[in-house]
Formats: structure tokens, sequence, C-alpha cells
């Protein structure tokens, strides 16, 4: 559905039917990537999942690609041709994401108990493989003090947890993917030169996604790679609030530019510590969505900074986008603290015989949340917790 309505932007005639079509844009592609969270923990182990909700967020990067790409050669179609550039784009887009989803349907099992290319006994050893997780795998059961949990829990709470993080990610990647060009061009670059050089941006994307990923699997400290990915583009950030948009300055400013992409590692980072640290198939549900949401409300906040008065330097915005990327160092290191409060007060509990450690893990598929009784552990990836 997602990619049909993609296709029908090409037919649109005025702003009120673009708008319809945003909308129910919006709605089918709600649903695809808060299913992708839950699906992935299903599947991988704990020290598995920040490497494989990667590669779905390096995707956005190839998009950037093969979007540049197609736009640098649909630039050349004829203005009196009867197809314009822009329904060109739209309808190959949508198309390729119709033909994906017809492969996705037919391929991809929505849990390990209903995928047909294993037998029954490897199906119980995939569920087995993730034992250790104690997330569990699917229960449709609401339970209602699971909901008032996730909202009373430190990790949920907007001052300190993973919603306000996708709020400080997606505030400034709605602004500058929307801008993206805008803001290139100012530097000096031509409309062609813009268009391929827009498509370096995803290599970036990839590279930056891909380097966070393994720093996170080999010296284990998720939250510290997310921390570090936000400094160049602090930096980045600097030099383009300060140094004057002249064509003189060209390469110096795309430099800034892209090295701005490196905050991308943390949406996929954080999520990954979603489905790690969030147990309770209600709990998760709620925390997912409550992300989705910032999620949603950042990427309709960010092109509303970009204000027309402010081209070509969009200072205010720059500078909004600047505040974000400050108090995203801040919050993770909050939440990490919280992490490793917990881990040590559990330790000393157990230690104390005031709960025991289920060393058998017999109860790792009940539905069970992270803060009922003392066997959960974060996985902070902290020395020492």
């Amino acid at each position: 559905m997602w990619g049909i309505t993609l296709s029908l932007h090409a037919a649109c005639r005025n702003f009120v039917g673009l708008v319809i079509l945003r909308g129910f844009l919006g709605g089918w592609e709600a649903v695809c990537q808060p299913c992708f969270v839950v699906l992935t923990p299903m599947w991988y182990k704990r020290e598995e999942q920040s490497t494989t909700a990667i590669p779905g967020y390096m995707m956005n990067g190839l998009q950037q690609i093969i979007g540049g790409l197609l736009a640098f050669g649909f630039s050349f179609i004829p203005a009196s041709s009867p197809l314009k550039s822009w329904q060109a784009l739209f309808m190959s887009y949508g198309i390729i994401t119709v033909f994906w989803g017809i492969f996705v349907m037919w391929w991809m099992p929505d849990s390990p108990m209903k995928a047909h290319c294993f037998s029954e006994e490897d199906k119980k050893l995939l569920v087995e493989r993730v034992r250790s997780n104690r997330t569990g795998l699917q229960n449709r059961k609401y339970r209602k003090e699971q909901v008032w949990e996730a909202f009373k829990d430190p990790q949920g709470k907007k001052v300190c947890g993973f919603a306000l993080i996708q709020l400080l990610t997606t505030l400034p990647s709605g602004g500058l993917g929307a801008f993206a060009n805008i803001i290139i061009k100012s530097f000096g670059y031509t409309t062609w030169e813009t268009q391929l050089l827009q498509s370096v941006t995803g290599v970036l994307q990839i590279i930056t996604m891909v380097t966070a990923a393994r720093i996170d699997r080999r010296y284990k400290h998720t939250i510290l790679a997310m921390v570090a990915a936000v400094v160049p583009t602090i930096a980045g950030t600097v030099v383009l609030i300060t140094v004057p948009f002249h064509p003189s300055k060209k390469v110096g400013l795309l430099l800034a530019y892209y090295v701005m992409i490196s905050f991308w590692a943390c949406s996929g980072l954080a999520l990954s510590l979603v489905t790690r640290n969030i147990a309770g198939q209600t709990k998760k549900g709620v925390v997912i969505a409550s992300n989705f949401v910032f999620w949603a409300t950042g990427n309709s906040i960010g092109p509303q900074v970009f204000r027309a008065r402010d081209a070509a330097r969009y200072f205010l915005a720059l500078a909004i986008i600047l505040g974000c990327f400050i108090v995203l160092e801040i919050v993770p290191i909050m939440l990490r603290t919280y992490y490793i409060w917990q881990n040590r007060s559990r330790d000393a509990k157990i230690t104390s015989g005031e709960a025991g450690a289920d060393t058998a893990q017999t109860h790792a598929f009940e539905d069970t949340t992270d803060r009922i009784g003392f066997l959960w552990k974060f996985p902070c990836f902290f020395s020492g917790c």
C-alpha cells in the first residue's frame, strides 16, 4: 500500500491532493519500522541485535544514493515531455516498493515458529537460541500493569529515555533531509552537482552506521558509541554556523555538512537498546509506540525550523539542531547511569540473598518485565556493571 500511494503522487495536480496522499503515506509508513523493531529480538541474541538493527537503517543511506542518481538522471527529461522528472521519480520509488513488499510478504515469517523453511526441530533450536534474551517471543495478551510500568520506568520518561533520543535525532534529520539540496546548492554548487553530491550523504550514512555497529560489537559500549557518533556532528554544525557561505569556501562547507551525517548512527543503536533492555510484550509495545510517536514528531518539526526568511544560512535552524545534538550527548549518558545503578543494585540483592539468580533461565519466556524480580540485567556494556 505504501508503494501504491507513493506512485499515486505522480498523478497529483494540486496541493490538496498532495496533502491527502502524504497523510496516507505516513499511515502506511508508520507500520514498517515498529514491526522491524518487534521482529528483531525474536531471531537474534542480545549481543547481536545492534549489528542486525543497523542494516535496516543503512537502507536510508542506500535510498539517498539511488535517489540522488535517479534524480540526476531524470533531470535530463525535457521540460516539454508529458512525464515530468518528479513524476518519474515518484513512480520509480513506488514500483520498486510494491515489488519488494510482495517479496517480503511471501518470504519473511513473522516469528521463528512460522518459518516454513525450517523443520520443527530447527524451530525449537531457533527459539532456544534466544532464551538468554529473557524478553520472550510473542504474547498477544494485553497486560494493563505493564502499560503503567512503561510510563513510570525511567527508560521511558521523556527526560532521560528512548523517546527523547528519537526526537533529538529525527528533528535534525527531518530538517536536513528536506533542505539538504538547498543547503548544498547555497555553498555554490549547480543543481546537477547538488544532486550528485547529495548521493554521497548516503554513502557516508552507511559508512557511519557500519563503523558504529563494529565498534559496538567489538568493544561492547553501545551508549558510548552513540555519544562518540555525535561529536563530529557537533563540529560540522559549528562550522556551518560560523563560516560564511561563499563559493571560495564551498569544499570546506561541503565537508562540514558531510561530517554532520555521523549522528545517524544514534537512532539505530538506540532502537537496539529498546529491543535488548525492555522485557514484557505489552510494555515493549508501549515503549516502541512512544518511540515512534516522538520519531514522527521530530520529522514533522524538523522542516518547520527552516524558515524562508532565514535562507540560505538558516542560522536559527542550525542553532536549534546544534542544541539537539548537545542534549543528545547528555541523555544517553543519563540512561547509561541508570543502567549501571540498576545492575549494581540487583547484583547486590542477589549477593545478599534477597533475590535469587535464575541461572537455568527457566523463566526466560514468561511475559514478565525487566523490573519484576531481580533476574534481569541490563546490557549497558560497562566494565564492572
